[in-house]
């Protein structure tokens, strides 16, 4: 990070972002409906059994805007972040004896980009609630085309709840990161040793970029796969974000008290059994009765990631937890690839273009 700026870094990041948004994304929107719940329901005919491939195609990039918008500014917290804590770390590494330092190297690489998630997803979370609950919507029976916009509408009484899936979206990152960074940095030094022996290397930015691109896509589809289960936890819980809005549960409540005024109006003819405050026993009844329907079913919507794991578990299995894995694999490879291999290449570039002279170390 010697020969960049901190704006360097943060443009370099946004661009290699806005290119993966736009390269990818239907491959993401496929795999978060494979995940979803209601696969079955959404995208298979029931008639014959099979794929129903124009619901399940149809509007792939539904909900990309909000994405765009807010992962130019995360991705470039996340590399701002990443590059300064690695290079304080190296830099305030302390040697033990002859060249070994006493924090290993994977391990600086795991630390770094783990906080720097930390901070990326605080800002990508809504984005990304907004994003998985768009790419579920049928536009074919919707009035409004817009995915975004009718996702936005159900969080209007619950800005809040597009935060929930914070914790989520944290902990599928954070071991993502944790173990593709340290794979990707040591997949690069092996091939820079690599042409450096057969003395191939030319240190030229698009070299830089190629090598990078090859070590980021695979050590992140390792790690895609590894972390699949967390990714359907977290898929499940985004989803169910939107059904936590309080007017749902706030008009379910004022329908009740409405059906025990209506009931008390037409008086106590029907059973002629009050309770203390004049209300009709079975409507206090039917009230108790309605109010715990209510409380299960908000329970079910607000359910923790171990409570989904177990549900996964029970009705579809181990394979449950890994659905998915290989689409995610393929679209973390092209996406990992793009993305650290864009970002590389701009880093490069623009301290160029500043005029700074790059060493060997600071080109990939």
């Amino acid at each position: 990070m010697s020969g960049n700026t901190g704006w360097d870094i943060w443009i370099a990041g946004a661009a290699a972002a806005f290119t993966v948004d736009l390269l990818v994304y239907p491959l993401d929107t496929l795999k978060t409906r494979w995940q979803s719940p209601d696969y079955a329901r959404l995208f298979v005919d029931t008639s014959t059994n099979a794929v129903n491939k124009r619901a399940l195609f149809r509007g792939l990039y539904q909900g990309v805007g909000s994405v765009i918008i807010a992962t130019l500014p995360s991705s470039g917290a996340f590399f701002t972040t990443y590059e300064g804590i690695k290079s304080a770390l190296t830099k305030h590494n302390p040697v033990l004896s002859g060249s070994t330092h006493l924090l290993p190297q994977p391990f600086i690489h795991s630390a770094s980009s783990s906080i720097a998630e930390l901070v990326s997803c605080a800002i990508l979370t809504p984005a990304e609630v907004i994003k998985q609950n768009a790419q579920m919507v049928d536009s074919s029976k919707s009035t409004n085309g817009n995915a975004t916009l009718q996702t936005l509408a159900k969080f209007k009484s619950n800005p809040l709840a597009l935060w929930r899936g914070y914790t989520a979206l944290a902990g599928r990152n954070l071991p993502f990161t944790a173990l593709q960074f340290p794979m990707f940095e040591r997949l690069k030094e092996a091939i820079k040793q690599h042409r450096d022996d057969k003395g191939t290397r030319t240190n030229t930015t698009f070299e830089g970029g190629f090598i990078t691109a090859i070590s980021a896509g695979s050590a992140g589809s390792v790690a895609a796969v590894i972390t699949t289960p967390v990714d359907v936890i977290k898929t499940r819980i985004m989803l169910g974000a939107a059904d936590s809005s309080p007017k749902d549960q706030t008009t379910t409540t004022s329908s009740n008290v409405m059906s025990s005024s209506s009931s008390l109006s037409k008086g106590t003819s029907s059973s002629g059994i009050v309770d203390a405050m004049g209300k009709s026993a079975q409507a206090g009844k039917e009230g108790l009765q309605n109010a715990v329907e209510n409380a299960s079913k908000s329970s079910q919507q607000r359910q923790g990631s171990w409570a989904i794991a177990k549900e996964i578990m029970r009705d579809q299995g181990t394979k449950g937890l890994f659905r998915g894995g290989a689409l995610r694999a393929v679209w973390t490879m092209v996406g990992s690839g793009l993305y650290l291999g864009t970002y590389e290449t701009g880093r490069v570039y623009l301290a160029r273009r500043n005029g700074v002279v790059l060493d060997e170390e600071d080109i990939v």
